[in-house]
This record gives C-alpha cells, sequence and structure tokens, in this order.
C-alpha cells in the first residue's frame, strides 16, 4: 500500500470540507428534475398569473423614459424595492436624475413623495416628527414629520450625524415609527431613495453597517452614453421642460403584485446557488476560493433573503413565474457589494468589494 494515500485521502477531505454545495452536490444536480403533471397545472396557473399581474411594467418604464433619459438600471431597481418592500441606497454624482426618478415613479403611481435634504444640523425629529404643546387645552399633540409618504428621498443621507440616521433604522426595517408613548404605521407601499455624493468626504458622516445593511441595494449609477447625452439635450435644454406624466398603475396593484412576487418559482438548485453565494463571501469558503485576505466581514443572512426575493422580482419584471440562475447574477451586485466588507490588503491592492463579488460570481459553477 502506497503511503501516499492517507496524504490524498486527508486531502479529498478538505476539499470536500471547503466545496460550496453546488459543487458537492454536482452530480445529483445533474440529473433532470420531472414535475408531476399537477404541479404543471400549478405552474401553468402561476404563469397566467403573473402575466396578468405583470401587464403594468412595460407601460410604466415607457412613461417613466419620457422622462428619464437611460437610467434603466436605476428604473429597474426602484421597481425591485417596491415590489419586495426594499429600500435603496444610491451612489452617484449630482446631475444625474436620482431626485427626477423617484418624484417620476411617485406621479406614475399616484403616491406621496417626499424628500429630506439631510444636513449636519438636522434633527430626529425633523424626519419622524414631535410632541408639540398645545397652550389651550394643556395636552402634548403629535405632529408627523416627512417620513409618513410613501417614496422618500434622503438626499445625502451622509451629511447629517448617527443620531439622525438612526431614526431611519425602524422605519425602514419595521415599517413603523415611535413618537413619545406612541407607535405610528408607516403608509404602504413604503420605500426608501437614500443618496450620497462619493466625491465629497469633507463633513459628512459614514453610514454605520447597522444601517447600511438595512439597504436591500447599493446602487451605482455612471454617466450617460452619448446618444443618452444628446437626447438629454434635445429634452432638458428649456427653461420649462415637461415632467408631467401619466398615472400608470396603482398602489392596490402594486400590493397584489407583490404576492404574485412571493410565489415565483425558485427551483431548489438556485436556493443552493444563492445560499453559495452569500457563504462564499465568508470563511471558510472564501479561503478556498483564496478570497479570505481580501474579505474582512462577508455577507450577512439578510443579503441571502434580499438575494431571493430580488431575483423573484426580477423574473416578474420580465414576465416569467420562475427565477433563473441569470436573474440571481444580474442582481447579485447590487445586492451585495456594500454587505461586504474588504480588508485594508485589499485596499492596498486596488480590490474592492465588486472585485470579490465577481470573482465568486465567475468561480462558483452556475446550476
Amino acid at each position: 500500500m502506497s503511503t501516499e494515500q492517507p496524504i490524498i485521502r486527508e486531502k479529498r477531505l478538505n476539499d470536500a470540507k471547503y466545496r460550496p454545495a453546488l459543487v458537492a452536490d454536482e452530480a445529483r444536480d445533474r440529473t433532470p428534475v420531472r414535475l408531476p403533471e399537477q404541479s404543471n397545472d400549478e405552474f401553468r396557473a402561476l404563469r397566467e398569473t403573473v402575466q396578468e399581474h405583470s401587464n403594468w411594467i412595460s407601460p410604466l418604464q415607457q412613461e417613466m423614459s419620457r422622462v428619464i433619459v437611460g437610467q434603466k438600471h436605476l428604473v429597474d431597481r426602484l421597481l425591485i424595492a417596491l415590489l419586495t418592500n426594499g429600500h435603496v441606497l444610491l451612489e452617484g454624482v449630482p446631475g444625474l436624475a436620482k431626485t427626477l426618478s423617484l418624484k417620476t415613479l411617485a406621479n406614475c403611481v399616484a403616491l406621496q413623495f417626499k424628500r429630506l435634504q439631510f444636513t449636519p444640523d438636522m434633527l430626529p425629529a425633523d424626519i419622524v416628527g414631535t410632541m408639540i404643546y398645545s397652550p389651550q387645552d394643556g395636552e402634548f399633540r403629535t405632529k408627523h414629520g416627512p417620513i409618513f409618504s410613501n417614496l422618500i428621498l434622503a438626499d445625502e443621507i451622509n451629511r447629517a450625524p448617527a443620531k439622525v440616521q438612526s431614526a431611519l433604522l425602524e422605519a425602514m426595517q419595521e415599517h413603523q415609527v415611535t413618537i413619545g408613548e406612541e407607535t405610528y404605521a408607516l403608509p404602504n407601499p413604503f420605500l426608501v431613495l437614500a443618496t450620497q455624493n462619493p466625491l465629497e468626504h469633507e463633513g459628512t458622516y459614514p453610514l454605520p453597517e447597522a444601517q447600511i445593511d438595512r439597504f436591500m441595494m447599493k446602487v451605482v449609477i455612471t454617466y450617460p452614453n452619448r446618444a443618452e447625452e444628446r437626447a438629454i439635450l434635445d429634452a432638458m435644454a428649456t427653461s420649462e421642460p415637461s415632467f408631467s406624466v401619466r398615472r400608470v398603475v396603482s398602489a392596490e396593484q402594486i400590493l397584489k403584485a407583490r404576492h404574485v412576487v412571493n410565489a415565483i418559482h425558485i427551483d431548489e438548485k438556485i436556493r443552493n446557488y444563492i445560499v453559495d453565494l452569500v457563504l462564499a463571501t465568508r470563511p471558510p469558503i472564501a479561503k478556498s476560493l483564496d478570497l479570505n485576505g481580501f474579505i474582512q466581514n462577508g455577507a450577512s443572512p439578510r443579503a441571502t433573503i434580499n438575494l431571493c426575493l430580488a431575483a423573484r422580482a426580477t423574473a416578474f419584471i420580465n414576465g416569467r413565474h420562475f427565477v433563473t440562475p441569470q436573474d440571481v447574477k444580474t442582481i447579485a451586485l447590487d445586492v451585495l457589494r456594500h454587505r461586504v466588507t474588504v480588508s485594508y490588503e485589499a485596499e492596498a491592492e486596488n480590490v474592492t468589494s465588486e472585485d470579490v463579488i465577481r470573482k465568486i460570481l465567475d468561480t462558483l459553477p452556475v446550476p
């Protein structure tokens, strides 16, 4: 018997230990799954339901394109957040239609829209509201703040100190606000779009990790291309640009669409793929992918949940009743980029969280 066999056996055990689930179950996953006739009937009914409740997606996108030139990526991410009850952290230079996009979406859905300009002297009461004393009857009355709206634009959220940023935590996670001894529910649907400028860091307060993780996606928008820039010039180079849009969908239709999104089918292999993506950002799997020295903190279980929800919403937007692996890969960068923290070694080598996530997407086998 060769003396190399125990070493080989130990190596195989270590490889199996650090191998993602999809790789370990590769032989099993190759076996085609045959659905029973009853399941096929259910899928047929689900497909018809998705087509019925998603017929407003294309008209809404077309109506918003009358005002928003380009930025299809941003518009789709806003729709995903609206369909999944999530929030979006937007990073981009000024002048890229961040405010206009959310305001146009609110007008197309006939929702209440409020814009909050965060400043260093801002107070939590400026967001959630406060108790006001009434000298006529000697009682305190609650005055609701601008957070009591459907769509909230938190402009330059990193300009305000931590005590103001934390005022959004309860609202974003639990969709309620506590003022004094009373707790008030926020309107439904409720979406927070927070922006931050990547160019200026003086006088800013970085968002704490607990609050960043509550954003479903972090979307980075870039400059438009030449054709889009020319279209912007033709449409907006006037002292009276037209921002009028027609109402395309109601809030009730969006709430019904959320129930349909929750019913969209995700195969077991894709569920395992989502789990493997998130686990690859943590040790020991990150170590097996030669990423252990680059990752300081991996993605939380909230990333797993949001990846599943966002993939379902992506399928819904495309009129499908099932999720494909490409849906997961399409949305993975926006869901994970703000949840994966790179180490000092990675920063020294100019390796960003996006580079790490792209390597994970390219390395892990796709079901």
